[in-house]
Order: C-alpha cells, then structure tokens, then sequence
C-alpha cells in the first residue's frame, strides 16, 4: 500500500520540504507547462518552483487553445512572454556566447525586450518537451529565449540529462529569473529547495 501523499506538493512524506518553502514575489509571472506523464517523478520540480512563487502558474496537460485559456484570463498578448526555446542554440558567425540570449524565429540574436509580463517553461523530459512545443502554435508568436547556464545542475548522479546544457524546471527558472533582473534571493530560495529536496 502506498504512504498518502502530501495534498501540497504531491510528493511522499520522506521527500516531503513543505516546510521549508517560503514563497518569493517575482516580477515577472512565470508559467509552467507540464507534460501529463511528468508529475509522478520523485524527484520532479515543477510543483516546488509554482509553491515557491506566488506570481506562477503551473498547467498540466498537452494542448491548450492559447495563452490566454492557460492563464484563465479574457486576454493575454504572447509577445509579451518569451518562452525557453528548445532549438539547437543561437545561429549566426562568431556568436558570442551569452547566459541568457533572445532570438528572432530563425534563432538569429534579437535586443532584449522591455516589455516582459513572464515566462514559460515546458516541464518534461526532452521528447516530452518538444510534443508540448509541437502541440501548442501559440507559443511561436512568443519571445523567444536560449539559456547557457552557468551553474551546473545539482542532479549529478541521480539522473542523467541528455545534454550537459539542461537543468532541471526549478533550475532552469532559476537561472532565467536572476538574469533578467529579478533578486538574487528569488533564485537562491529556488536552489536551496531543490538542494533539500534531492538530499532527502
């Protein structure tokens, strides 16, 4: 018989760290696109990183008729939004490598724009990202944004991502957040839980 899981984050007593989630307001809202075979991970992150921010959506499913339908709203414009990309990086000659670099459909690089209202992130394994991408033509009328992450992801051994690039949800939210200016601490509470959860 399997233990009665936390009504909160979903996750067995013993992978429980309910406790040690203080929320954290972002500017900028964030949206989390979960795959419907992703949450019954363990070691899963996309519940903590929506429980650890306030301005954050988290959606399960694989298609959804707009931007607007998955945030519940009457309207909602994608420009504003930039989605983390799952192309093959930033095309062009001599392309200095950036942490966090905007770029046009083509994957050519684009200025940042100063319009932002949040991002969206699809959370899944690689071939489950892509569907979620593939599923969803809405998404290509948003920004579009290619990480190089500068921190290496606290996974190590307990799961092997197919490329050395790729972070976890939580990480990758992380990361996305402090470079487009929002407080350190944002970020580092979004760490420090992901730590506690995959030292459980």
């Amino acid at each position: 018989m399997k233990p009665e899981l936390c009504t909160q984050c979903q996750k067995a007593p013993e992978l429980c760290i309910c406790s040690d989630i203080t929320p954290k307001d972002s500017k900028l809202h964030v949206l989390i696109l979960q795959h419907p075979q992703e949450p019954d991970h363990e070691i899963g992150s996309a519940r903590l990183t929506h429980l650890a921010l306030p301005n954050s959506t988290l959606k399960i499913g694989l298609s959804w008729r707009n931007l607007a339908a998955v945030l519940g709203r009457k309207e909602a414009d994608p420009t504003r939004w930039a989605v983390l990309y799952l192309g093959s990086g930033v095309k062009g000659e001599e392309i200095e490598k950036i942490p966090l670099q905007f770029v046009s459909k083509k994957g050519t690089p684009i200025d940042e724009p100063d319009n932002l209202e949040g991002i969206i992130v699809l959370d899944g394994t690689w071939s489950q990202a892509k569907a979620l991408w593939w599923r969803n033509a809405w998404l290509l009328k948003s920004r579009r944004i290619i990480l190089t992450p500068q921190h290496k992801s606290l996974y190590k051994e307990l799961r092997k991502e197919p490329r050395r690039e790729c972070l976890s949800t939580i990480e990758s939210v992380a990361e996305v957040l402090e470079l487009l200016g929002e407080k350190p601490e944002v970020s580092q509470q979004l760490r420090e839980l992901f730590g506690k959860l995959l030292d459980k």
